[in-house]
């Protein structure tokens, strides 16, 4: 790897990573948008444009046409504001407070051991470059900026479509240059609550701490088929198999942090009989063995780590608890559930066991359900409400958003096909995607909305690996400049 000592006011296009600059160091995680929404409002107020700054903290910023432009459709410009905050365990960054590091390595552009805010910041980004530019041919424009979606497209389920007159949307959260989203997943959100019944620590016991490491993670919908191994799904397997050989009481476990991402870490604290010490170290490294050689082509660098913990424990999970807790873990639906039959290799229908937390009366199991066709997520749905009832638990559902289906008919898809063959020389490739994004929302709102999503490059996305190319930035740039221009 090399390290280039460059500004980001270097970069190209100038006026683009300028305002990604900008735009990472303010902190915008999801729930945390208030100040990015305010710069927002403020920009727009800088450049003259009429602006409107929702309750829900939404944006959208309206500038009239170029000469010429005149009777040329209105175009709304799309992406969202709040990021996925992740970042390694070690690493000392406080996302409410912190901006991002920026730094530059060969073409790639990442934060410092955290997320880099890419998606979707860069979307942001080339809307205020335009929006700043008084050189760019273009049709009346309305860019649209939305909050939390993230955590379940809030913000996009809020807006009100009277404020908005276009009818052409370019989304601009896709992450791979020359591919056209048309199509993607629906999905909802659940919570599964077990209520914690708590006991005196037992005598003849020792504390263990078992951490999960070294998992690669990722986004659960544009990851999910890659096969890469959930933290908390197998933590549930190593407990379980745990339990036929020690007596062992759960005191607290804690896995994952978003539940859009497939969790890389997750720790488990046991109060274990101090008879069944060497069963457990033996057990830990059998299981060791196991994830090395059955993950070696996602996640080679797995690892189970046990730790004898000196605090003094008072309280542990009953035996009761501790079962169920096992038991949730194995039996939540999770992982690819089917694969579509009209698109090879997308995944139609999937669910991701995101995040487990215990806090003083209960333990949380938060999943991110996804899937084009909507019997389908309702049946993963039905199968995660069942686990629940046969466990005494309590499970809530929300964040429940639409598919973004097909169009035949669309106008703006045949324009970006045309633009980017005469532009590269080859055919732009056509995809629908398991993962949502906001379209779906605009189009139940919107009927008549002709959408496409589209954008540069983006690697790792929601992990502290997050990176965005720099050349393919500046195509993208190009490319949304001269579609555009095409539209009269």
């Amino acid at each position: 790897m090399i390290f280039v000592s460059v500004s980001i006011n270097q970069l190209r296009p100038q006026a683009v990573f300028h305002y990604f600059e900008e735009i990472s160091k303010i902190p915008h995680g999801s729930g945390n948008e208030k100040a990015i929404s305010d710069y927002l409002v403020d920009f727009a107020k800088q450049h003259g444009l009429e602006v409107i700054q929702d309750p829900a903290m939404n944006i959208i910023i309206k500038k009239g046409p170029s000469l010429g432009y005149e009777n040329a459709p209105t175009v709304i410009i799309q992406g969202h504001m709040d990021m996925v905050c992740e970042k390694n365990k070690d690493t000392v960054h406080d996302f409410e407070k912190d901006p991002l590091q920026l730094r530059v390595i060969e073409d790639m552009l990442y934060a410092t051991n955290t997320t880099l805010g890419a998606d979707n910041g860069i979307a942001i980004a080339y809307a205020l470059a335009i929006l700043a530019a008084n050189d760019i041919p273009h049709p009346p424009l309305e860019v649209l900026v939305t909050v939390e979606e993230e955590t379940g497209m809030g913000g996009a389920m809020t807006i009100d479509p009277s404020h908005l007159k276009g009818s052409i949307l370019i989304n601009i959260d896709s992450e791979e240059e020359g591919h056209l989203l048309v199509s993607c997943a629906g999905g909802v959100r659940t919570k599964h609550i077990l209520s914690i019944a708590w006991e005196d620590v037992k005598a003849g016991t020792d504390t263990y701490g078992i951490r999960i490491r070294g998992l690669k993670g990722g986004h659960s919908g544009m990851e999910i088929d890659k096969g890469r191994g959930n933290a908390n799904k197998l933590m549930g397997r190593i407990l379980n198999d745990l339990s036929t050989v020690c007596q062992f009481q759960i005191i607290d476990i804690n896995g994952g942090s978003k539940m859009n991402a497939i969790p890389r870490e997750c720790d488990a604290l046991l109060s274990v009989s101090q008879e069944d010490e060497q069963a457990l170290k033996t057990k830990i490294e059998e299981w060791n063995q196991l994830l090395k050689n059955e993950l070696r082509v996602s996640d080679p660098d797995v690892v189970v780590k046990l730790d004898r913990v000196d605090d003094e424990i008072k309280k542990v999970f009953s035996k009761d608890t501790t079962h169920k807790v096992i038991a949730s873990l194995v039996l939540i639906p999770n992982g690819v559930q089917t694969m579509s039959m009209d698109i090879q290799g997308l995944v139609e229908s999937s669910t991701n066991l995101g995040v487990v937390t215990t806090d003083q009366d209960m333990v949380r199991f938060e999943s991110a359900i996804r899937s084009s066709v909507r019997s389908l997520k309702y049946k993963i749905l039905n199968e995660a409400k069942m686990v629940a009832k046969i466990l005494d638990c309590e499970l809530k559902a929300d964040s429940d958003y639409p598919e973004w289906s097909y169009n035949p008919d669309s106008k703006i898809r045949p324009l970006f096909q045309k633009v980017y063959e005469e532009k590269y020389g080859e055919e732009a490739k056509i995809i629908a995607i398991h993962a949502g994004v906001e379209c779906g929302l605009f189009k139940e709102k919107m009927e008549h909305l002709d959408m496409i999503s589209f954008g540069p490059n983006m690697y790792d996305v929601h992990t502290p690996n997050e990176h965005l190319s720099i050349s393919s930035t500046e195509r993208t740039w190009d490319y949304l400049l001269s579609v555009l221009k095409e539209i009269k």
